[in-house]
């Protein structure tokens, strides 16, 4: 990359990551500074309350005991900004709240392609830092002089540092995307923008380089509820507060074992991950569709038939889900999930092959097919009555 100037500015720096990540295939980009924000004061709280479930990485601490991702002066004391970049994967495939086949589950959206995003996204984001660390390489001239304003000052390159995450960093990523302008922070807790929705997948780096930051996203959510109204476990316990205890995603994908009878019925026919509270988020209307052909939705895992899904062996879960973010739930979720689901059915024809299922050499699918069998049964039983 050519500069006009061999010392660049920050400003010019800043310019080119944000052209390097439009190349990259981003349709965001913003840099964020790294500072205490407000929203992460929240953060110890929402964990002493145990809301983060069983999901123990959250919990992450620093020598010193304090949690990583409270500050990222805990986690990554170097860090100066965070590059913020952000990728559509809304499809053309209809929402979940349109889907009414009893049949058939739901595999949460950002699943259907055929790769994982962690992937695909990581890949995007090592462009747009090899393309930083190039235009840092180009200030390599040492301290600034008489003929270069401070601004050049924090670009010396000699302890330059970088690191990359996408969903795997110390850092609670949609505070930093608020700050660097992607888009604000919703009531149900998902970063959405003015004009791409909520459909997005977040990327940052974390560089030891103080960038020219952008200014934070304002929220826009206004009076509206409609997603904290449609969440049938009630997660949503407060605007912009979640119990990941409730959460219907927490529970298909992170919560291992037996889940609580009061929270079955409730999930429905999600088989992995929840998309009902950005399904009825009015930002999401008029969504655009993703360009990215590795979000290309799979026709099978759209809307996906539940006895496939139950019955399925191994060897195919690692044939069919391979690269997939559904490998998460393990073959034991997933089925675990797809049973439920068919007791949430009404479908009077699953019966059968939970009575089999019953039998299970996996201990948790056949408890779960055992309360299907009865909740199915209980509505024969009042349909008689009637």
């Amino acid at each position: 990359m050519d500069f006009d100037d061999p010392m660049p500015t920050v400003t010019q720096i800043s310019d080119v990551v944000k052209e390097a990540a439009n190349h990259a295939g981003f349709n965001l980009a913003g840099i964020a500074p790294v500072r205490e924000f407000d929203e992460l004061e929240y953060f110890p709280e929402w964990i002493a309350a145990g809301n983060a479930g069983e999901m123990t990485y959250m919990e992450a601490r620093d020598a010193e005991g304090h949690l990583k991702r409270a500050s990222l002066k805990n986690a990554a004391p170097w860090a100066r900004s965070v590059i913020v970049c952000a990728i559509n994967y809304n499809t053309a495939e209809p929402y979940s709240t349109q889907q009414n086949d009893p049949q058939h589950g739901w595999i949460s959206r950002y699943a259907w392609g055929r790769e994982d995003y962690h992937h695909a996204v990581l890949r995007r984001l090592r462009l747009v830092e090899a393309n930083l660390r190039e235009a840092v390489t180009a200030n390599q001239h040492g301290l600034p002089s008489e003929n270069h304003s401070a601004d050049h000052w924090p670009l010396l390159t000699d302890h330059f540092q970088s690191r990359c995450y996408v969903d795997t960093g110390p850092l609670v990523e949609r505070v930093y995307a608020k700050y660097a302008g992607v888009g604000w922070i919703g009531k149900n807790t998902c970063i959405i923008n003015q004009k791409l929705g909520s459909w997005l997948f977040l990327g940052v780096i974390l560089t030891s380089i103080e960038l020219q930051p952008d200014l934070p996203a304002p929220d826009r959510c206004g009076t509206c509820t409609r997603c904290i109204d449609a969440c049938p476990t009630d997660a949503l316990i407060a605007p912009y507060q979640l119990d990941s205890n409730k959460c219907i995603s927490y529970l298909t994908i992170e919560k291992r074992g037996a889940i609580l009878e009061e929270m079955r019925e409730a999930m429905g026919r999600q088989v992995f991950g929840c998309d009902i509270c950005q399904d009825v988020c009015p930002w999401n209307r008029k969504a655009p569709v993703t360009i990215a052909p590795e979000f290309e939705p799979r026709p099978e895992l759209v809307n996906p038939a539940l006895e496939w899904l139950a019955q399925m062996s191994a060897k195919e879960f690692r044939q069919v889900f391979q690269g997939s973010p559904v490998r998460r739930a393990k073959l034991s979720g997933l089925r675990r999930n797809a049973v439920f689901a068919m007791g949430n059915s009404g479908e009077r024809k699953f019966v059968t092959l939970l009575d089999n299922l019953a039998e299970d050499k996996d201990e948790i699918v056949a408890e779960s097919a055992k309360w299907s069998k009865r909740k199915l049964t209980r509505l024969d039983v009042r349909a008689d009555r009637h």
